[in-house]
């Protein structure tokens, strides 16, 4: 996750940078990697957009607590229609990986990147690669080709970039995929829509798994930071009550 960090925040340096969604936190660590003045670069701006609101009220508390100005997120459901936003320069993504419907979901994801940044700039799509198995070729070919019809070229691959540890899959790798937009590409803005058509929200997360969830909604409580006291057991020193 440092690595990948350091990575993102040196390639989006001085970036307006949106995450379309962002599960492994790396929107968090590359912020907080520059306020501690671990690195001296990194993007001007970050929004992350997420699903889950436990994730997106986690950022903004630590944003608060940690002073990160440049740090915000989203409620956001990827399948709907991306909301009224500031444009941003660059798009991170970690999508699903659409092992079960030839990249679908990625493309869904990598397409709400293409808009926030209003088809212009950069996007890094993190993406299986392995080379002994079918489908993460028929993905990147997929992702790929979809790139280029959305006006986006492959300008930089960096494969096998990462291991998961997946139960299903433990040696899996994936790569960071980074398409650029063509000279122009701007002027093909259109209206962002609701994604509802069957055949891209089958298999959306694995197989036989459709999207049935809009969003992920957060309990309130009263004492964020601290660990709920069924999470944990305390043993104490000699004396101690």
């Amino acid at each position: 996750m440092v690595s990948q960090s350091e990575l993102v925040a040196s390639w989006a340096d001085e970036k307006r940078l949106a995450f379309i969604g962002d599960g492994d936190a790396i929107s968090v660590c590359v912020a907080y990697l520059k306020q501690r003045g671990i690195i001296d670069f990194g993007p001007s701006r970050i929004t992350v957009f997420d699903f889950d609101e436990r994730i997106v009220g986690a950022i903004k508390r630590f944003a608060d607590k940690e002073r990160l100005d440049h740090l915000d997120a989203v409620l956001y459901n990827c399948l709907d229609a991306l909301p009224d936003t500031t444009k941003h320069d660059f798009f991170y993504t970690n999508p699903p990986w659409g092992a079960s419907n030839d990249g679908e979901s990625v493309k869904v994801f990598a397409q709400r990147g293409m808009e926030v940044i209003g088809f212009e700039g950069e996007g890094l799509i993190v993406i299986a690669d392995d080379e002994d198995l079918e489908w993460p070729k028929r993905v990147l070919a997929s992702t790929q080709t979809f790139a280029a019809e959305k006006g986006f070229y492959v300008s930089r691959m960096m494969p096998k970039m990462h291991m998961y540890h997946l139960d299903d899959a433990p040696t899996l790798r994936s790569c960071n995929l980074i398409v650029s937009a063509l000279p122009g590409n701007g002027s093909r803005v259109a209206t962002s829509r609701a994604i509802t058509e069957s055949d891209r929200l089958k298999n959306f997360y694995g197989r036989s798994k459709a999207p049935r969830v809009r969003y992920i909604r957060e309990r309130k409580r009263l004492d964020y930071g601290k660990a709920h006291d069924d999470e944990y057991a305390l043993d104490l020193l000699d004396g101690a009550e």
